[in-house]
């Protein structure tokens, strides 16, 4: 009989972010609506959709009007871009 692999300890959601947290980030498309209510201190006029660049634990990190832009400050960071679905 073939002996079972423990299964790998879960980590929390916590752990999870921390990971890549410094070194990792995504970039989430939002209305400017959605931005004005994350951040009510910056001044985003209505009607356009906003880049978010946001660090692995969800921390906005920067705001752009394009996504090459948003690229771009990731770039600049020396962030890793991941797809988060």
């Amino acid at each position: 009989m073939e002996k079972l692999t423990p299964a790998p300890e879960i980590l929390s959601d916590f752990e999870l972010a921390a990971l890549g947290n410094g070194e990792v980030a995504y970039i989430r498309e939002m209305s400017s609506e959605e931005a004005r209510s994350m951040f009510p201190q910056v001044k985003i006029p209505e009607g356009i959709e906003i880049f978010a660049v946001h660090g692995a634990d969800g921390t906005p990190i920067a705001l752009t009007d394009t996504r090459f832009a948003a690229i771009a400050s990731a770039k600049e960071q020396n962030l890793e871009l991941v797809s988060v679905h």
